[in-house]
């Protein structure tokens, strides 16, 4: 009698430990999708981030493929005046052009000869760029600048094999 009471308790203890371990399993599973979900979220976002980042930055070309064009003097470019301020202010720059030699347009273009020619019309979307802004708004967006110089001289161009411009020795004042 006491070893069939024994293997009752037991049976019932079991069928109350696989119930108990079910539920656990199904709140435990419950959260986990949600977790899932989240991190999928997550890095859905940061995916995008990252496309969205390197397709409004500079593209990748590799240095083998990169030549550079650097103006032969220091650019001084006038400001927008800022609210409430009647000073003139100028931004003074040496500008570098990266120029990508596998990129369409490069030879008909990308020579420093012709790009010397051309010169003045790139300093002139340059300075068109810089203009629109104050002093202060040119010292903290130098990246949006940088962005919508390289469009500009795309544009121009009509062709891409001008993909990044760098400011060297930025002063304002």
């Amino acid at each position: 009698m006491k070893k069939n009471l024994i293997s009752i308790i037991i049976l019932a203890l079991m069928i109350v430990n696989v119930v108990l371990t079910a539920i656990m399993m199904f709140s435990v599973t419950g959260a986990s999708k949600q977790t899932a979900a989240l991190v999928n979220n997550i890095a859905a976002a940061m995916d995008l981030e990252l496309s969205a980042s390197s397709e409004g930055g500079a593209e990748v070309v590799s240095m083998a493929d990169t030549e550079t064009y650097s103006f032969a003097d220091n650019m001084t470019i006038p400001l927008k005046k800022s609210e409430g301020d009647d000073k003139d202010h100028y931004c003074i720059v040496s500008i570098t052009l990266s120029i990508n030699t596998k990129a369409e347009g490069y030879k008909e273009y990308g020579s420093a000869e012709v790009l010397a020619t051309r010169e003045g019309l790139i300093k002139d979307e340059i300075n068109g760029v810089f203009a629109q802004y104050t002093m202060e708004e040119a010292r903290d967006n130098q990246e949006m600048i940088k962005k919508e110089i390289i469009g500009r001289i795309q544009q121009l161009f009509d062709s891409k094999f001008i993909y990044n411009v760098s400011f060297g020795d930025i002063m304002f004042g």
